[in-house]
């Protein structure tokens, strides 16, 4: 078999990508790949035609063609089979068959396609070394970068035992009547300063050549903490080296509410916002260890002649929610009528500023209440690897679940997963080790859906399966029917917003 190239064109004869492992000319191979549409026929099912010199075997893609040109001395099954593999690489890099999909991961494409033929000869390799070939994992990297941070732990855990003996040495000093190190055993506070450098210089990996400057020490001494954990000190560090440095899920958090939130320039005189948070840990084989949800209404009066104003509930709840309010809310009139008012009616609530006026919290342990549930099934095959099956369903049909994201974790170093069948899209993150499983909406028109992916592990592997969403609605059902002035009752135009954020959502 002698291929001379691989490409993928339009059926139109454009060729999108193209890899000769022969030496050709670019004139000769645009020359064959745009008589490749006028030679075929139609009205015929075949995967090949010929010329007089080369070969076309090809393979429809949707509006596409996978099209390989070969010598007509080439095996034909052989070619056939080569084809096949071809065709099931291109899935592995783009989500769809798409003249874009394929301009935008050309080079992975081409990367791919060399390791499947070498100066056109077919090389002897399946669709999982593809992967690992391409992916370049590296089991002695991860070991060496393994090592590297265990040595950096110990040098430090040694640099902070040494800054505790002097720390100890100065304390003594300063009950013998000495300052700082200085006038104890002979030490000064210069030689001090050079000390402390030097365990810093002897403790630190060598790699460490940028170290922050020591600062001399103050009649205080030096400050250790043993509660600080090894994240926060490199925390620390790149903040004191100019980096900001941001917490994923405040991130999130903040992206969730922003995509809730109302522009300023559509808001009313008198805005409201009903926000819930909510944290939910399950088991994986059932059961609900726990679901709890904490809300609060924030009101926002940004003119002052709409001080005076109460704001009606509308409590919708069947859970069996515990309802707080503000301690300058009248709470009889709140109980008797689902009325927020100030206990004194003469005075405005504060203007331009977010004011919770009214808070609730439900928590419980009967899974029923579960508003999404997971479940995930591994089962080994026998290939060494795992089938898993995941499905979600809907427990409360009221509500819309947007920006739905279901993370997966995999094992590391075994390539990316073989996606089956899907409800919505996928995204394989091979730094994180995590299969995406994304929806954009779950309502209860899509109610139930399900993933199914294989991949080599264990069972245990693919937990704890988190989940991330927002919403619209409240669960708890609480909303804000209306606000009128106090004294005349007459109706208060205002705007509102509903968000129901996941602080945590796992299945463990």
């Amino acid at each position: 078999m002698v291929l001379l190239a691989a490409a993928i064109c339009t059926k139109t004869g454009k060729a999108l990508l193209s890899r000769q492992f022969v030496e050709m000319t670019r004139a000769r191979i645009e020359g064959l790949l745009a008589a490749f549409p006028k030679l075929m026929n139609t009205g015929k099912q075949h995967t090949f035609v010929e010329t007089e010199s080369v070969r076309y075997v090809y393979q429809p893609l949707e509006k596409l063609y996978m099209l390989l040109i070969t010598t007509k001395a080439s095996n034909i099954l052989e070619d056939l089979e080569t084809l096949r593999l071809f065709s099931r690489v291109i899935p592995e890099y783009c989500k769809a068959m798409e003249e874009s999909e394929i301009l935008e991961h050309a080079f992975e494409l081409i990367s791919a396609f060399d390791e499947i033929v070498a100066l056109g000869y077919r090389e002897s390799v399946n669709l999982a070394q593809i992967r690992t070939f391409t992916e370049m994992d590296s089991h002695e990297e991860k070991v060496f970068n393994a090592v590297r941070r265990t040595q950096e732990d110990e040098a430090k855990k040694a640099m902070k035992k040494k800054a505790q003996e002097l720390n100890m040495q100065r304390k003594a000093a300063q009950k013998v009547g000495g300052r700082a190190l200085g006038g104890y055993g002979g030490i000064s506070s210069s030689s001090s300063k050079s000390d402390y450098s030097q365990i810093v210089e002897e403790t630190l990996p060598r790699q460490e050549s940028k170290k922050p400057q020591s600062r001399p020490l103050t009649g205080k001494g030096m400050r250790l903490s043993s509660k600080s954990t090894d994240v926060d000190q490199f925390v620390n560090k790149l903040e004191r080296e100019g980096e900001r440095v941001t917490s994923a899920t405040k991130s999130r958090q903040s992206s969730s509410v922003a995509k809730t939130t109302t522009p300023a320039n559509k808001t009313e005189s008198v805005h409201l916002r009903v926000e819930e948070k909510m944290t939910l840990v399950a088991g994986r084989d059932g059961g609900l260890q726990t679901l709890e949800v904490l809300g609060i209404v924030y009101l926002r009066i940004s003119d002052d002649q709409y001080g005076r104003v109460q704001i009606g509930i509308a409590n919708n709840d069947s859970k069996g929610i515990q309802l707080q309010t503000h301690p300058n809310v009248d709470k009889k009139r709140f109980a008797a009528e689902s009325f927020v008012a100030m206990k004194n009616p003469a005075k405005p609530f504060p203007l331009n500023n977010d004011v919770g006026i009214l808070k609730w919290r439900f928590n419980t342990q009967d899974e029923s209440f579960i508003p999404l549930s997971i479940n995930c099934w591994p089962s080994e095959n026998n290939d060494g690897g795992c089938d898993v099956n995941i499905e979600y369903e809907l427990k409360e049909e009221h509500m819309e679940l947007q920006d739905v994201c279901i993370n997966i974790p995999l094992p590391s170093g075994v390539g990316a997963p073989v996606v089956g069948d899907i409800d919505g899209n996928y995204k394989h993150d091979s730094r994180k080790n995590l299969l995406e499983w994304t929806l954009p909406v779950i309502d209860s028109s899509n109610k139930t859906g399900s993933l199914e992916f294989t991949i080599s592990g264990h069972p245990n592997d693919f937990f704890p399966v988190t989940v991330g969403f927002l919403s619209r609605k409240s669960y708890c059902d609480i909303e804000v029917s209306d606000v009128m002035q106090i004294e005349t009752e007459k109706p208060v135009k205002f705007s509102s917003d509903v968000a129901l954020i996941v602080e945590k959502y796992e299945f463990v």
